[in-house]
């Protein structure tokens, strides 16, 4: 299976039908179906690594402000405790909790109620251990990208460049200049396989901490490129900053 980091933007896009829906949608359209999906949302950052195990994830409206419409959105993907299980075997001896609380978030749900709307591939979520450095997150990657071979596809979803806080909404903001510099760098490395420049994110621009001034959304980007082999192309299905400092630049590892 290929593998995918998308950047999921406003859930507002959930209820959207603009060029990033429509590229995720042409996504789940050229893509092998996969057996299951394991996603890495930004949403669920927290103290220790979790898997959700049960059969039926809830859908979890993780937000406020929003109108009711995208708070009456359900995604009821199964779940799948035999993933999870593997998960937790691929990752020891580290401790992977087995979780029945969570379910999917809107970094899950968002993109894949685009990418399969039908919603019938089970969904696994693997839980951002916010105590740890970014080597971690990428390390965790690769030991999971055998999963890739078993039909799994694995999800990461996020946005390289995420700032909240000078985030305009203005239709047709322009982006940041450290926004699209960061946007671009990001590219250039992984077009290079360079990863240990991507893993030291806070160096790949004198403004890096605006583009990342948090991380969650930028680590589930090294889930999906840990697990490229040498030899694996690397395409960016859609790019481009919206509301002046929010990447949606997505990530495809192998061939979609």
């Amino acid at each position: 299976m290929p593998a995918l980091f998308l950047g999921h933007g406003t859930p507002m896009n959930t209820l959207a039908d603009n060029r990033y829906t429509q590229a995720w949608h042409r996504l789940g359209l050229s893509l092998p179906r996969p057996r299951a999906i394991l996603a890495v949302s930004a949403h669920w950052y927290v103290d220790g690594v979790a898997v959700t195990a049960m059969e039926k994830p809830e859908t979890i409206h993780d937000f406020g402000g929003f109108p009711q419409a995208l708070f009456d959105i359900r995604y009821a993907a199964p779940g799948s405790p035999a993933l999870a299980a593997r998960v937790q075997e691929l990752l020891l001896p580290l401790a992977v909790s087995a979780d029945h609380s969570w379910g999917l978030d809107h970094g899950t749900w968002s993109v894949l109620a685009h990418v399969y709307p039908a919603a019938d591939i089970p969904v696994v979520q693997l839980s951002i251990d916010r105590r740890q450095p970014a080597s971690f997150h990428y390390e965790l990657g690769k030991r999971l990208s055998s999963l890739r071979d078993e039909g799994i596809l694995i999800v990461g979803s996020g946005n390289v460049v995420h700032n909240l806080r000078v985030m305009t909404r203005e239709a047709e903001a322009t982006a940041y200049d450290w926004a699209g510099r960061f946007e671009q760098s990001v590219k250039k490395h992984l077009l290079r396989h360079e990863h240990e420049a991507l893993i030291a994110f806070e160096k790949l621009d004198p403004e890096a901490l605006l583009a990342v001034p948090t991380p969650e959304h930028y680590l589930p980007l090294l889930y999906v490129i840990s697990t490229q082999q040498e030899d694996e192309a690397v395409s960016f299905p859609l790019e481009g900053i919206d509301m002046g400092s929010l990447s949606m630049l997505s990530v495809a590892i192998g061939n979609t």
